[in-house]
């Protein structure tokens, strides 16, 4: 895994029961204040009041410091953050 690629940032919390929706809002405005704009975004949600966001960086290496998402206030979820990076592959 090295070299210019596309690599593919994951970011899901869970909020408190029944602010769902406002997690989902809270991701939807940080996501549009990164400080890049990555190649493609994408927000999703789950059972469980559970958010998503992925976002696309192409030409990217593992070494790039890509920009992420931030801990939302630890009264709004109900766990820490999970993150995780994947190298698309054809």
């Amino acid at each position: 895994m090295s070299g210019d690629t596309t690599i593919v940032l994951m970011w899901e919390a869970r909020a408190v029961e029944g602010r769902g929706g406002e997690l989902l809002e809270w991701a939807r405005a940080r996501s549009a204040e990164l400080a890049r704009e990555p190649h493609r975004r994408e927000l999703l949600r789950a059972p469980q009041d559970r958010v998503l966001v992925m976002t696309w960086w192409e030409g990217a290496s593992w070494a790039d410091g890509l920009p992420e998402l931030p801990e939302p206030d630890a009264a709004l979820i109900t766990r820490p953050v999970h993150r995780w990076r994947f190298e698309a592959v054809g």
